[in-house]
């Protein structure tokens, strides 16, 4: 995953150096606010290189489950990165409606953001499908803020249409318009990490019902209930309790009780361990 971050990473700051120096040089707010978007695509890059190393360390005795909601942290630390960047271009914009300067567009600078707006679309399909098949939340929440760079770019170019077109108010109002959309990938990337802080189940592919038919057709085991899942995709931690013959010895409880792990483990993508509660079936 380093790897395909680290990639990912030069792309980025060659995008964001691109867009930035030919929007000063252009005076255009709208492409200077896209510049700073891809520059925390770079920062985002950095921030899930260190998450991930920290996330891949093993078990220690301070982090008993491991370290993988270092990978979420992460996450929370983009999704602030990104809401202070929509207030930037917010501040940005009425700074240029009040005192107005058309940006003085040229074949060059279209040329830059066609350029850059290819590489973005490369690197947001690479970097989600490389996400998806190592079901990393960070590179799966970075593929959707490379994503949004394609849609900002597109409406930077429709501003540079608009301003030619004799309408260099649109220039600032298409910032604005970025702003609202990096506000609103930081909020869902928020939104998402603190719903796994928060051990919710809601993303998870842990169905209960789906749990309930894997454990109970397992010869053995009377009923299940109380089951329970937290962490991530990809790391995922479970308890439940099943009922069985009271007159079972404690060895063969355990037995199944181990068996009943087993297969939670090969059935259910991701989960990592899972906590077998045995209760006695009622006669």
């Amino acid at each position: 995953m380093k790897r395909v971050l680290l990639f990912i990473l030069a792309l980025n700051i060659l995008v964001a150096l691109a867009k930035g120096a030919f929007g000063l040089l252009a005076g255009s707010v709208s492409m200077v606010a896209d510049a700073f978007h891809s520059s925390f695509d770079s920062i985002s890059n950095i921030v899930g290189i260190v998450a991930i190393t920290v996330a891949s360390r093993p078990p220690d005795w301070a982090h008993p489950y491991g370290h993988g909601k270092f990978e979420t942290l992460g996450t929370l630390v983009i999704g602030a990165m990104l809401l202070l960047t929509a207030s930037w271009i917010v501040l940005e914009g009425c700074q240029r409606l009040v005192n107005p300067v058309p940006p003085d567009i040229t074949g060059v600078t279209i040329a830059v953001m066609l350029a850059t707006l290819a590489i973005n679309l490369a690197v947001s399909r690479y970097e989600r499908r490389k996400g998806e098949e190592l079901q990393s939340q960070i590179l799966v929440a970075d593929a959707a803020h490379t994503r949004s760079d394609i849609f900002v770019s597109i409406s930077v170019l429709g501003g540079f249409a608009a301003v030619r077109l004799g309408f260099p108010q649109a220039d600032p109002l298409i910032a604005f318009a970025i702003a609202v959309l990096i506000a609103r990938m930081g909020v869902a990337i928020l939104y998402d990490a603190g719903q796994i802080l928060a051990d919710s189940m809601i993303h998870l592919p842990c169905d209960v019902e789906d749990v309930r038919r894997i454990v109970t057709g397992i010869p053995g085991v009377r009923d299940c209930h109380r089951f329970r899942c937290r962490g991530k995709p990809g790391d995922l931690y479970a308890d439940l309790h099943i009922t069985v013959d009271p007159r079972l010895s404690v060895d063969a409880a355990h037995n199944l009780s181990t068996d009943v792990e087993r297969r939670l483990k090969e059935r259910i993508a991701g989960m990592k361990e899972v906590v077998v509660h045995i209760e006695p079936a009622q006669r």
